[in-house]
């Protein structure tokens, strides 16, 4: 296919055609306006301050307070996406540097200016403020954030024992340094040759390269010597990890809570049922994942697979070539499922330009959404490269920016901010709608069998081994919550026996060699993190069940979940997935994307079948 502005590398800013850059001219005309704003904020910031200490004297006072917090916010979040977003274009400039800094600079005095609004909440009878609704009609906009701030009440301590665990972060956040330091700089790497004669040194970005070797002996030697190497340190990480593990139960136990779970979920009032039911019905449906092994054997041409064999693409990578229009009109199609109104939005940030596209010198690298600008509308930065995986990705940033947009549409400032637990849904529903598109629209068997693979492989790794990891991270809490000992040696052993139950180890699906049990020391979302992993499995079988949903239902299915896209914070996420139609309790999700997991294979198996 042919483009009309084609990838090239070290092209300047400059020399791109203003259609593939964003406009921030409609936040700011110039630097000179972005600076008279945040000196209007700086002013406003200080009479917030004043209502320090009699915020909660009368409805009137409270609902001033609450106003002015929230007006100061929006107009920040709009500052702050403006600078940060020039610094993006390019990372060589300093002036845009320094703006981004005054940002961060004028946040921090905007956190430190509101911190008394919670505290305040907190110490006033419930009965008085819910006489302030009755009184002040407009503070209804206010309810939902007031009432769940009242509702940690038990969880939350005085303004010294407050103080107190805030300065206990200067110690918890240890562990996350020291395995960052150790992992990235000061741990010795393994060097191994390869049947090519290359010698490498297995670093992080080495790891990930060659675990994919056509050459199975290659891939072989490249894991085991990596998890190898972890195992020398294997105790050194553990005491690390358990001592972050240990950080989170004194925040736990001092905020009132029995577990680290109750405490990590009860934020937006995910009740633990929801990860004990993705645990549970993950191991009903490991017969799924077991078919996904011995499918792949087969493809690989081996006996049976072993955990080596994972990362090895099932079919070579087919070469799809987009220019950035023809992206368009391909996504365009893409999300007809969805209804007008969406496509029709679609069109609009395409039209409108609210998409930066092309790589230049000093531009960040990667893509995101940002839904900051509730007054305007949302901004995507990704870097084009005329490839399928440009596509891929815009189509994952517009299911952000598709959620910021209805749901500042559809909401006040004040509750259109939305939680993590539903944000990937709505971007993982726009890749699942193109991965079937792709598919039923392809040419070749060839092609078809790529796409099915590689989502085959996206579900594998996001559902079933998101989800060992999370059933892992929750016998690590336990058995610190428990009181028991908890080395690197028997930390090893816990990860190895979930791994070879997922994997189907003693079943014979496959093989997990024993020196699996140290790859928990590579993983730096159990230190950096807690309790967080969970949401990539749950976010992919909630988007997937509810693709199917749209797809055999139509539009009373997408009506239903533009729920989720027009909810914001209105509700807690689990009250906005039930509104579009499931119930995250219950086994529906997990029925369906099993269902759909199982129909990719039937039609790869009749692909191979043919051949």
């Amino acid at each position: 296919m042919g483009s009309v502005f084609s990838y090239a590398p070290n092209r300047e800013r400059k020399d791109v055609p203003e259609k593939y850059k964003w406009d921030n001219s409609i936040l700011y005309e110039s630097i000179d306006d972005w600076k008279k704003e945040r000196e209007s904020l700086e002013t406003k910031i200080g009479v917030l301050k004043s209502f320090d200490g009699r915020m909660c004297e009368n409805a009137g006072t409270f609902y001033s307070t609450l106003r002015l917090y929230f007006d100061i916010y929006k107009n920040y979040y709009k500052l702050a996406d403006y600078s940060g977003r020039l610094a993006d274009e390019d990372v060589r400039i300093s002036i845009n540097q320094a703006l981004n800094q005054q940002s961060n600079i004028l946040g921090t005095k905007l956190g430190e200016a509101s911190s008394f609004i919670n505290p305040e909440i907190l110490k006033t009878d419930p009965e008085k403020i819910k006489n302030f609704f009755n009184e002040v009609k407009e503070l209804n906009e206010f309810k939902f954030y007031v009432n769940d701030i009242l509702r940690l009440r038990d969880h939350t301590l005085s303004a010294r024992e407050e103080q107190i665990l805030a300065s206990a972060g200067m110690i918890t956040s240890t562990a996350d340094e020291i395995f960052g330091i150790f992992d990235n700089a000061e741990k010795p790497n393994a060097r191994v040759t390869l049947s090519t004669g290359e010698e490498v040194e297995l670093t992080s970005s080495a790891y990930s390269k060659y675990k994919k070797a056509d050459n199975r002996a290659d891939r072989e030697l490249v894991m085991k010597s990596t998890f190898e190497n972890y195992k020398k340190f294997q105790n050194t990480i553990g005491a690390n990890l358990a001592g972050k593990l240990r950080g989170d139960y004194f925040y736990a136990k001092n905020r009132n809570y029995k577990t680290v779970l109750d405490s990590s979920l009860n934020g937006n009032m995910i009740p633990v049922s929801v990860y004990e039911n993705l645990i549970k019905q993950i191991h009903l449906n490991l017969p799924t994942l077991h078919r996904f092994l011995k499918l792949k054997a087969r493809m690989l041409g081996v006996d049976i697979v072993h955990y080596y064999d994972l990362y090895t693409p099932l079919v070579k990578t087919v070469d799809f070539k987009y220019s950035i229009e023809e992206g368009q009109k391909l996504l365009l199609d893409v999300f007809k499922p969805m209804g007008e109104e969406y496509v029709s939005t679609v069109k609009k940030a395409f039209d409108e330009r609210w998409i930066d596209y092309i790589p230049t010198k000093g531009k960040r690298s990667g893509a995101y959404s940002s839904g900051a600008q509730y007054d305007y509308h949302p901004y995507i930065l990704t870097n084009w490269t005329d490839d399928f995986g440009s596509v891929s990705t815009l189509t994952h940033e517009l299911g952000h920016t598709m959620h910021s947009y209805f749901s500042n549409k559809h909401q006040s400032f004040v509750d259109a901010q939305y939680a993590t637990f539903v944000a990937e849904i709505a971007s993982t529903i726009n890749e699942t709608l193109l991965n079937d598109y792709m598919v039923n629209n392809v040419k070749s068997d060839q092609e078809k069998l790529y796409l099915l693979g590689s989502y085959l492989d996206l579900l594998r790794t996001t559902i079933f081994r998101q989800t060992s990891f999370a059933e892992f991270e929750l016998e690590l809490h336990n058995r610190i919550e428990n009181g028991d000992p908890l080395t690197g040696e028997e930390i090893s052993r816990m990860y190895y026996g979930i791994v070879k139950k997922y994997y189907g180890n003693d079943e014979g699906v496959s093989v997990v060699d024993d020196y699996v049990s140290y790859e928990w020391a590579m993983v730096p979302h159990f230190v950096n993190y807690t309790y967080y992993v969970y949401q990539y499995s749950t976010s992919l079988i909630y988007a997937t069940a509810f693709a199917e949903k749209i797809i055999k239902e139509g539009q009373p299915a997408v009506d239903k979940f533009f729920n989720i896209l027009n909810g914001g914070s209105s509700d807690y996420p689990i009250e906005l997935i039930k509104k579009a139609g499931l119930d995250p309790l219950t086994s529906e999700a997990f029925d369906l994307t099993m269902a759909k997991m199982n129909s990719v294979m039937d039609q790869m198996e009749e692909i191979l079948n043919k051949k």
